[in-house]
């Protein structure tokens, strides 16, 4: 009687180990149906350059991997550079806003980094700066003639102020003219508006322009020690009132800051439902910020995941109060509820972050 041989346990773990092992150096192995290529740079050759006759424009070949020449070791740095920042907060640039008759410019520098700039213009100018007061951030040019105006003589003021937000500021541009015939007055009586208008938006383009063909605008070894002690007032900032109660402070104009929150809203794509100038108010609909968790994932997306959730939209008044020489905005909702401190203070950042 023969006996049929038995595969114990240990027999069939080793057989089945060496299946795993035949069938990866079948897929992955140099001869696999997968190879790994990570090691092909290693037997890369140089092709030749493709040549193109001469009845055919080649100006569209290039060297799309350029190996550079080994550098000299003859080269010596006296100072190691150090490598440009990233500007992550870096939005617009310089601009200039306008409300009303008035304009300004709007820069994302700190007002310590815009006035030596501002300054050095006038320097390339070769015109002289008859006051300067770094702490205020004001400065005045001396008396010019412009163009070949002759009966005339002008002088500038310029105001640079922090802007809305930490990090930025708003450069002013004010313009005083005489006559030339008249004694060179010792004391200016400046006017709350321009003289000329005109010459005021030629200074204003010329400053803005120069600034953003400055690269190192934003490099704070160019900051002003003395123009640094105004940045930290910005004209925006979120406070607590006496009651404890968050508070939009803009230190701005009534004008300027109902457009201005009237512009964040409609940023924001928060919808106004009514508002009145006379009665400093807005009635808005708000659901809250939403979070980049509650987004629905890739495969919630796929298969319809969230399609039905519905988000419950609350109504809010976002209301406007002078204070001496601020304005307050502030938050309320219409009807109480759990949520509603929450949402109105979510409501409030999101205006202040949409200030522009």
């Amino acid at each position: 009687m023969i006996r049929e041989p038995r595969l114990n346990t240990r027999n069939l773990l080793i057989l089945a180990g060496l299946t795993v092992l035949n069938s990866c150096n079948y897929l992955l192995g140099d001869e696999g149906l997968f190879p790994d290529p990570q090691d092909d740079y290693l037997e890369a050759q140089t092709a030749p350059q493709m040549e193109i006759p001469n009845q055919l424009d080649s100006y569209t070949l290039d060297q799309l991997y350029v190996i550079p020449e080994r550098f000299s070791s003859l080269v010596a740095l006296e100072e190691v550079p150090m490598p440009r920042p990233i500007e992550t907060r870096r939005r617009e640039g310089v601009r200039i806003q306008s409300l009303a008759d008035a304009r300004w410019i709007v820069i994302d520098a700190t007002p310590g980094q815009v006035w030596p700039l501002v300054r050095d213009y006038w320097t390339e100018l070769q015109i002289i700066l008859d006051y300067e007061d770094p702490s205020r951030g004001i400065m005045e040019t001396s008396w010019v003639e412009v163009g070949s105006d002759n009966e005339k003589r002008h002088k500038y003021q310029i105001t640079i102020e922090p802007g809305l937000h930490s990090g930025y500021s708003e450069i002013y541009i004010l313009h005083h003219e005489n006559l030339s015939s008249e004694p060179v007055p010792i004391v200016v009586s400046w006017p709350e508006q321009s003289t000329s208008p005109d010459l005021e938006r030629q200074i204003q383009t010329s400053i803005s322009q120069y600034l953003a063909d400055r690269n190192d605008v934003y490099q704070a070894s160019s900051a002003s020690l003395l123009a640094g002690s105004i940045e930290a007032e910005s004209k925006a900032n979120l406070i607590e009132n006496s009651s404890g109660e968050a508070i939009l402070e803009l230190k701005v104009d009534y004008n300027r800051a109902w457009v201005q929150v009237r512009q964040a809203l409609e940023s924001a794509e928060i919808t106004i439902v009514a508002s009145d100038r006379d009665q400093s108010i807005f009635n808005v609909q708000f659901a809250g910020i939403m979070e980049e968790d509650d987004e629905p994932s890739l495969i919630g997306r796929w298969f319809g995941g969230n399609d039905e959730e519905i988000v419950e939209v609350k109504d809010f008044n976002v209301r406007l109060l002078p204070d001496n020489d601020v304005i307050n905005v502030v938050t309320e909702a219409a009807e109480i509820s759990d949520d509603s401190v929450q949402l109105t203070e979510e409501l409030l950042q999101v205006i202040n972050d949409n200030l522009s």
